[in-house]
């Protein structure tokens, strides 16, 4: 083979070789991610039960779902939920975050235990807590006996608390995660801004809210963003804690899409209550998509 047609070879390589590579992760992931979004779009528009059936219905199935005491429930608890969730989980990882950047002996021990739980699965996470709150041998069972007889601690089997267990062993698994997205921002500060504000003698206060924390924008959108899909595609940690329970105390969006497409055999409801979902999360991640290109771009 001629120099020139060696050359040409190794061109052509190198320009498709990745993407050879690349193919049949790109074509699984366009048949089973994006193929079956769309196939699930179209059975929302069907009136598909146990088994898909290929009739059209229009937007029957929409106008049915948002008049479902069930899903009406769902989104209240996911209201509920989500709010907690989001102010919870920033708040308190704010604050750890601004301790931890205080550079305090041994932060390369204590920070990796604050993340710890993001490692760990919903499933785990929802069993483990389950157990603690579970009245019969958890943190009220432990109470008990040391002494503590009066001690009761029995929101996992309240209808009006349950919701709130929930919020609890998501925000302990969430928070350290949300540290670490402020202390990346902490860390990244102009100092410049900081110490021109301490020469004006602005007090650590002042300094926070007007210096320090208007310059955390972005690591506000990226857990904003982050958390507001996990709380709305929430399954595995309700499924494990409460099962959507007691009655549907704890049911969100999620848990009665799969109750209504796998168990109540109403498989175009599930599907409707499934598109749905996506489109709240695609409200919140599609403009922080394109703000991520604006600024790559610019």
């Amino acid at each position: 083979m001629s120099t020139a047609g060696r050359q040409h070879l190794s061109k052509f390589l190198h320009g498709w070789t990745p993407r050879f590579v690349l193919f049949p992760s790109a074509l699984v992931i366009l048949v089973f991610v994006y193929g079956f979004i769309l196939f699930t779009l179209y059975l929302s528009f069907t009136s598909s039960k146990i088994l898909p059936i290929f009739d059209w219905v229009a937007l029957s199935n929409y106008r049915t779902l948002f008049t479902l005491p069930h899903w009406i429930t769902a989104l209240k608890n996911l209201g509920i939920f989500g709010l907690c969730y989001l102010v919870i989980s920033i708040g308190a990882g704010l604050i750890l975050a601004i301790l931890l950047n205080q550079y305090i002996v041994g932060e390369h021990v204590i920070r990796p235990v604050y993340l710890y739980p993001m490692a760990i699965s919903f499933i785990v996470t929802g069993t483990a807590w389950k157990w603690f709150l579970d009245p019969g041998i958890g943190l009220q069972a432990i109470m008990h006996k040391w002494g503590w007889s009066s001690f009761r601690f029995e929101w996992i089997k309240d209808n009006d608390l349950a919701i709130y267990c929930v919020v609890i062993a998501a925000v302990w698994q969430a928070t350290g995660f949300v540290m670490t997205i402020f202390l990346a921002g902490l860390r990244s500060i102009n100092i410049t801004t900081v110490e021109a504000a301490r020469v004006d003698g602005a007090s650590s206060f002042l300094l926070y809210r007007r210096v320090i924390i208007p310059q955390l924008s972005p690591s506000f959108l990226s857990a904003l963003v982050i958390l507001g899909h996990l709380a709305i595609k929430s399954y595995d940690l309700v499924i494990a804690l409460t099962n959507g329970g007691p009655g549907r105390a704890t049911e969100l969006p999620s848990t009665f899409m799969y109750s209504y497409t796998f168990t109540r055999n109403q498989m175009g409801v599930g599907a409707t209550s499934a598109i749905i979902m996506l489109i709240a999360i695609a409200i919140i991640i599609v403009p922080y998509i394109r703000k991520e290109i604006k600024e790559d771009n610019a």
